[in-house]
């Protein structure tokens, strides 16, 4: 067994009386380990979240991806955003809250609280995540290009670190939505980052869509994560 090596199968973890799938990586060394949840896109969990979770794993995590979509996923946008627009928010948020608890009780986890991570839906639902994690014990979150909370009321229930990375060309994030809650933020002496990458698209970071994945934003946002974890998590 090498550095690097990890465990990574789909599991059942337990929400309000019944089951949720996810998909579970990592490490396979002995030891206690800090973990994150992984919050799918609108495609579902699909192969790049699995390897997203995965490569979690490889530096050092215990990482979950909860199926959101309880086994369906899309191929093209359009049936994306018919299983995007079914999802019953509310449920999604106590899935993803169940999975940070799941994931807490696991005795290879350690650390201060669980990271919360998500991409285009998955980014506001970690930005819901992080205006009412409820019981879980959320110790940090990272939103990526997910739409943000731009109400003072949400941001004050803010109480965990928040790294927001944004694309600077995003149809559906106007930038005027980013400088809100960048300013909001800071106005209510939050804990925060905001990055916005210049000559970006939404889902930049996807390296599985070729035409709009940016590899030096991507590999410069997942250094920012990883230190933004390491930083709020150990």
């Amino acid at each position: 067994m090498g550095a690097g090596d990890i465990v990574a199968e789909m599991v059942a973890f337990p929400v309000n009386g019944g089951t949720t799938p996810g998909y579970l990586a990592r490490p396979a060394a002995n030891g206690r380990f800090p973990a994150v949840v992984v919050i799918q896109e609108w495609w579902g969990l699909v192969p790049h979240i699995k390897d997203v979770a995965e490569r979690f794993a490889r530096a050092g995590y215990v990482a979950l991806a909860p199926d959101l979509y309880h086994g369906q996923a899309a191929a093209e946008p359009d049936e994306a955003r018919k299983l995007a627009m079914s999802l019953e928010i509310p449920r999604a948020l106590q899935e993803i809250r169940a999975a940070a608890r799941y994931l807490a009780d696991m005795p290879q986890v350690a650390g201060k609280g669980v990271g919360v991570i998500g991409w285009c839906m998955g980014g506001r639902l970690a930005w819901q995540t992080a205006v009412s994690p409820g019981d879980a014990p959320v110790g940090a979150v990272v939103a990526f290009y997910g739409r943000p909370p731009t109400e003072a009321e949400a941001i004050a229930q803010i109480t965990v670190p928040v790294l927001g990375i944004f694309a600077e060309h995003d149809h559906g994030i106007p930038l005027e939505a980013v400088e809100t809650v960048r300013n909001l933020l800071g106005q209510q002496g939050k804990t925060y980052e905001i990055h916005v990458y210049p000559g970006t698209q939404h889902a930049f970071f996807n390296d599985t869509r070729p035409h709009i994945y940016n590899a030096e934003a991507a590999t410069d946002a997942w250094e920012k994560t990883l230190a933004w974890f390491g930083r709020y998590l150990s």
